[in-house]
Protein backbone atom coordinates (compact mmCIF):
# COMPACT_ATOMS: atom_id res chain seq x y z
CA UNK A 1 0.00 0.00 0.00
CA UNK A 2 2.75 2.45 0.59
CA UNK A 3 4.92 1.80 -2.14
CA UNK A 4 2.00 2.13 -4.29
CA UNK A 5 1.36 5.59 -2.71
CA UNK A 6 4.71 6.47 -3.59
CA UNK A 7 4.34 5.53 -7.13
CA UNK A 8 1.31 7.60 -7.55
CA UNK A 9 3.27 10.18 -5.68
CA UNK A 10 6.11 10.38 -7.91
CA UNK A 11 4.09 9.92 -10.89
CA UNK A 12 2.09 13.18 -10.26
CA UNK A 13 5.55 15.13 -9.53
CA UNK A 14 6.83 13.36 -13.17
CA UNK A 15 3.42 14.62 -14.57
CA UNK A 16 3.34 18.54 -12.86
CA UNK A 17 6.72 19.12 -14.09
CA UNK A 18 5.96 19.14 -17.80
CA UNK A 19 6.45 22.21 -19.88
CA UNK A 20 6.23 25.23 -17.70
CA UNK A 21 7.91 26.95 -20.26
CA UNK A 22 4.83 26.06 -22.95
CA UNK A 23 3.50 29.01 -25.71
CA UNK A 24 0.03 30.46 -26.14
CA UNK A 25 -0.08 31.11 -30.16
CA UNK A 26 -2.55 32.69 -32.22
CA UNK A 27 -2.28 33.82 -36.13
CA UNK A 28 -2.42 37.49 -37.32
CA UNK A 29 -3.03 38.59 -41.02
CA UNK A 30 -2.30 41.71 -41.98
CA UNK A 31 -2.41 43.58 -45.62
CA UNK A 32 1.07 44.66 -45.49
CA UNK A 33 2.70 41.02 -44.85
CA UNK A 34 2.54 37.39 -44.83
CA UNK A 35 0.03 35.66 -42.55
CA UNK A 36 2.53 35.19 -39.25
CA UNK A 37 2.37 33.58 -35.48
CA UNK A 38 2.52 35.76 -32.51
CA UNK A 39 3.40 33.51 -29.39
CA UNK A 40 3.27 34.72 -25.87
CA UNK A 41 6.86 32.99 -24.30
CA UNK A 42 6.57 31.97 -20.87
CA UNK A 43 8.61 35.04 -19.74
CA UNK A 44 5.28 36.87 -20.71
CA UNK A 45 6.74 38.64 -23.99
CA UNK A 46 5.39 38.17 -27.78
CA UNK A 47 7.62 35.86 -30.00
CA UNK A 48 6.47 35.89 -34.26
CA UNK A 49 7.04 33.31 -36.42
CA UNK A 50 9.67 31.95 -33.29
CA UNK A 51 11.94 35.17 -32.88
CA UNK A 52 11.64 37.04 -29.02
CA UNK A 53 10.64 40.26 -29.76
CA UNK A 54 11.66 41.52 -26.11
CA UNK A 55 8.23 43.30 -26.16
CA UNK A 56 5.70 42.29 -23.68
CA UNK A 57 2.94 40.16 -25.65
CA UNK A 58 0.05 42.19 -24.53
CA UNK A 59 1.74 45.31 -25.32
CA UNK A 60 2.34 43.75 -28.97
CA UNK A 61 -0.82 42.59 -29.58
CA UNK A 62 -2.24 45.65 -28.65
CA UNK A 63 0.04 47.95 -31.38
CA UNK A 64 -0.70 45.01 -34.17
CA UNK A 65 -3.85 45.62 -33.77
CA UNK A 66 -3.83 49.63 -34.14
CA UNK A 67 -1.36 48.73 -37.29
CA UNK A 68 -4.08 47.00 -39.06
CA UNK A 69 -3.64 43.50 -38.26
CA UNK A 70 -6.26 41.02 -37.65
CA UNK A 71 -5.09 38.99 -34.89
CA UNK A 72 -7.41 35.33 -33.50
CA UNK A 73 -7.79 32.11 -33.27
Amino acid sequence: MIKAIYVLLFSFLILSCGNDDEETCIMCTSDQTTDFEVCQRSDGDASVNGENTNTDYDVYLADLMQAGAMCGG
